[in-house]
């Protein structure tokens, strides 16, 4: 593999001093001129036999995770073979990747002694911070030679590539998970009797069933007390509605608010395939850009990761009276429609009412808004100067339209979740079964 030689940082500080020492010998000795000379090209030379005396690279191995999910770690691990041991010098590598895999677009580490004496591994840790698929580009690797005057540096292009998808370290929680086993929805697929009011069958009455669940016509026909067995409400229609435009593009803890909704999206999805419904994803902008096919059941989970993956970014004011006209047009039934959506001036939160309330008279609606953080903290700080003080004004009157908008929602009848990122999959998945139990989609 091909290398170049470059000083270092050791050379360059030696090279900056002689130019002092050559004024001082100047100005003293104007005979002994020759002396700076010879010592600049002996030093020159020096930094030059260094390099050539460093060890060569005999070849470079990069592994990487194919995939990855956004938020989460993924670990870069580097092995270098050289042709003989390099004693007790570091080497450096760095990569240059696409910024979505990473904030700066580069990391860097150092590679420590290995149980060969002439291979040095290291490992680095990227957090991506976008859905889709990021490239690695280049890898650079530099050591020193013996005397630490030069860096021999190696540069090798790369065509690795990182799909980065969804987050979906929430459906793999135990939470979750021990929620699925003790609850009723269950992970095995079967008719639930008992709850719901779905009438299914008469069953004699026996001491301990509720009351209320005689049936006093069917017991007077028979002389004896029977009692209805209802079946929970299954195979909803519910369609995860995503505002991509530009207010969701906006960073929350370090991640697109768009990325948090899909997150907490694709929890309730799980848990609504474990539940018998049906679940499909639809995502716009300044117009419809995806609606997939209703998922069955939880086989068909991954169709939805990847779909939710590709959501793109869009820095445009969403168009919510064509978006919701056309999903309302598409949807044959009464369905559960969750909206993830944010707003930011009362225009467009006027014309996502207008809309909202058309979609409410034949579907059950439920809008998603995540905590604005960085308003409330410019509500509560205490104001230092007059610029903190017009600050928090300005926040409270945010806030107190934002607030406005979220109450006209519910005079609609919309069911409104407004909560941080962290809590809104889990209060989703509440109002969800709520809904299921209350019979109110169907």
């Amino acid at each position: 593999m091909k290398s170049s030689v470059i000083p270092s940082a050791r050379a360059l500080v030696l090279l900056g001093l002689l130019a002092p020492g050559t004024v001082v010998v100047a100005s003293t000795a104007p005979g002994a001129w020759i002396v700076a000379p010879i010592l600049a090209a002996g030093l020159i030379a020096a930094i030059v036999i260094d390099g050539l005396l460093a060890a060569r690279l005999l070849d470079l191995k990069l592994a990487h995770p194919a995939d990855v999910e956004i938020g989460q770690p993924a670990r870069l691990t580097l092995h270098a073979e050289f042709d003989r041991p390099i004693g007790r010098a570091t080497p450096e590598a760095s990569i240059g990747f696409d910024p979505r895999l990473g904030a700066a677009g580069t990391a860097a580490f150092a590679l420590s002694a290995s149980s060969a004496a002439d291979i040095r591994s290291g490992a680095s840790s990227l957090s991506p911070t976008r859905r889709g698929t990021g490239a690695l580009h280049a890898l650079w690797l530099r050591w020193p030679g013996p005397l630490g005057l030069a860096h021999r540096q190696a540069h090798r292009s790369l065509d690795g590539e990182i799909r980065v998808w969804p987050d979906l370290s929430p459906v793999r929680s135990p939470t979750l998970q021990a929620f699925l086993r003790d609850a009723q929805i269950g992970l095995v697929a079967r008719r639930i009797r008992g709850e719901g009011t779905q009438f299914e069958a008469l069953s004699e009455y026996e001491p301990g069933m509720d009351r209320r669940r005689i049936d006093w016509k069917a017991s007077a026909r028979h002389t004896r007390l029977y009692a209805r067995e209802n079946e929970a409400e299954r195979d909803n229609q519910i369609v995860f509605a995503f505002d991509c435009g530009q207010a969701m593009c906006e960073p929350v803890d370090g991640l697109p608010r768009i990325d948090r909704a899909v997150s907490a999206a694709l929890l309730a999805a799980y848990v609504a395939l474990k539940g018998g419904d049906r679940v499909a994803l639809f995502g716009f902008a300044d117009k419809p850009e995806m609606l997939t096919p209703f998922a069955l059941d939880s086989r068909h989970f991954h169709r939805l990761q990847v779909a939710a993956a590709g959501l793109d970014y869009m820095a445009r004011e969403p168009n919510f009276t064509l978006a919701l006209a056309t999903l309302a047009a598409r949807l044959k039934r009464r369905s559960l429609i969750v909206l993830f959506s944010d707003f930011s001036d009362t225009t467009s939160a006027e014309l996502m009412i207008e809309s909202v309330e058309r979609l409410v008279r034949h579907h059950l609606v439920i809008f998603v808004t995540m905590e604005d953080a960085e308003l409330a903290q410019l509500t509560d700080a205490d104001p230092v100067c007059l610029r903190d003080l017009a600050a928090a004004v300005a926040a409270e009157g945010l806030a107190r339209q934002r607030a406005l908008v979220l109450q006209r929602l519910r005079r609609l009848g919309v069911d409104v979740i407004e909560a941080p990122w962290q809590a809104i999959g889990y209060r989703l998945i509440d109002r969800y079964l709520a809904a299921k139990q209350a019979e109110a989609v169907g």
